[in-house]
Formats: structure tokens, C-alpha cells, sequence
């Protein structure tokens, strides 16, 4: 684990009663890696952990109270996945070298130890929608020191540093205009599935990251975005989640030098 002084300069969502909206965004800027020769291996892996019952992913969030049907999970399970791949190969394409993200196919409540690792720099991948500017950590998984709950007891509870991405199209909507979205079954088999899913040209970009540090001054300062909360004034909040604004991140060619010290 490294220790990296906080900036300390992260902004706080404007509250309006229960409403919070966000006042410091990154604009969209897919960088230029074809995640295309990994959309099949993503594709199987997700499918198989959600509708093929291979594995399973937890279908409420920590804390949430909606429980998620496995079109839902699919997708998410998808988009996550992917942007991993596509964080793997921006460092790949640096001179950076990392194993694979992992895909194994994990039963319920067992987590993997971190999205990827880098000259013993433990590094946690969360994504987004490409619109999206938040990243949102669920209050129920963190402590108060930014360990990991679900790993502190295999000691694997500690990350460096935290990546946000953000993947376009919005899956979430491709799957809701083929009435997929809240469904635990493909009517038409695994490879309409699969259709619709290639049928899109996937891309990615990363907003940013911030440090343990970072994350550890939002959870003293209180950066919560409360449960039944509404971000943007439209969005109804599941679960309590620790957030960090995209504009407030650090850019991501700073954690090249990081990581190789």
C-alpha cells in the first residue's frame, strides 16, 4: 500500500434539500483503443455469471434496497468487465505491463482482491455510464480507514489507487429498448443477445483517478450522496455511496509516473 498526500481541493454536490447536482463535469473523450477482439470473451463471461448461472453477482447493492434482475446485472456485469479490459490495455499501450482482468466466475460473496495490480500498486476500476460524472463507492463496503470490508479478513482490503471509466453506448438503455432490461430470461437465446450486443461500437474514456488518500479526506469530510437521495434532482439513489466528481480527478497520464516509481 503507498501513501499519497491528498490534494485535498475536491468539491462537495450542490445540495437543494434532498436534491444534489453536479457542478464540476469532464467532458467525454473516448481514447482511441478498439476493445473490439474483447467484446466475445466479455460478452460469454457475463452472460454465464447472470443469466447462464455460473456464477452470481449480488443482486442488491450494499445497503441498496432494489434487488436487481439478471438483465440488469448482465449488463452492468458487462460494461464492468470491459472497461477493465480497456483500462488493461491503455497501460498495456504505455509500456505498462499488468495480467489480464480477472474472469473467473465467482459464487456469491466471494469478491476478487483488486481490478488490477501494477508494480504492487492495487488498483480498483470503477465504471460509468459515458455520461456519467461521479464515482460512486457504496458506504457499506468502505470502513472508515478506506479498507475494503468484504476482504479485510484474506488482507486484501487495501487499494492505491481508484479509476474512474466510462463506456458508450449506455447498455442500460440498449437493453431496455429490447424489453431486456428487467428480465431474468432471453427469450430468444443467447445469441440474439449476443446480436444486439455486438451490433454496437464500444468505446472508453477515463476521466481520472484519485488516491487512497483522496478517498479516505471524502470519507472524513462526509462526500455522501444519501440513500433515496436524487442526483441531478431525477435520479433516486439505492443505496448511500461515498462520491468523488469527475472534474475533481486527477488526470490519468499523472498515475503513469506513480506507478513506475
Amino acid at each position: 500500500m503507498t501513501s499519497n498526500e491528498s490534494t485535498n481541493n475536491m468539491r462537495k454536490l450542490d445540495q437543494r434539500g434532498n436534491n444534489y447536482f453536479i457542478t464540476n463535469k469532464k467532458k467525454f473523450e473516448p481514447i482511441n483503443i478498439s476493445l473490439e477482439n474483447k467484446i466475445n470473451t466479455v460478452f460469454d463471461f457475463a452472460y454465464e455469471m447472470t443469466f447462464g448461472d455460473s456464477g452470481e453477482h449480488r443482486r442488491n447493492r450494499s445497503g441498496g434496497q432494489i434487488r436487481r434482475k439478471n438483465g440488469e446485472l448482465f449488463i452492468n456485469t458487462f460494461q464492468g468487465k470491459l472497461a477493465e479490459f480497456g483500462v488493461y490495455e491503455y497501460f498495456k499501450n504505455k509500456g505498462i505491463k499488468t495480467d489480464e482482468p480477472d474472469l473467473s466466475k465467482w459464487e456469491l460473496g466471494k469478491w476478487d482482491s483488486s481490478d488490477l495490480t501494477i508494480n504492487d500498486n492495487k488498483i480498483n476500476i470503477k465504471s460509468t455510464k459515458h455520461f456519467g460524472n461521479l464515482m460512486l463507492l457504496e458506504v457499506k463496503d468502505w470502513n472508515s480507514d478506506g479498507q475494503y470490508i468484504p476482504n479485510i479478513e484474506t488482507g486484501d482490503s487495501w487499494y492505491d489507487y481508484f479509476l474512474l471509466t466510462r463506456m458508450k453506448p449506455d447498455g442500460e438503455s440498449i437493453m431496455k429498448q429490447n424489453f431486456l432490461l428487467y428480465s431474468n430470461t432471453v427469450p430468444n437465446g443467447k445469441s440474439s443477445l449476443k446480436e444486439i450486443i455486438l451490433n454496437h461500437n464500444w468505446e472508453f474514456d477515463i476521466p481520472g483517478y484519485i488516491s487512497l488518500e483522496d478517498f479516505k479526506y471524502t470519507i472524513d469530510n462526509d462526500y455522501i450522496l444519501p440513500q433515496n437521495s436524487y442526483l441531478n434532482g431525477r435520479i433516486p439513489m439505492d443505496a448511500e455511496n461515498y462520491y468523488i466528481q469527475s472534474g475533481d480527478m486527477k488526470n490519468i497520464d499523472e498515475i503513469l509516473k506513480l506507478i513506475h516509481s
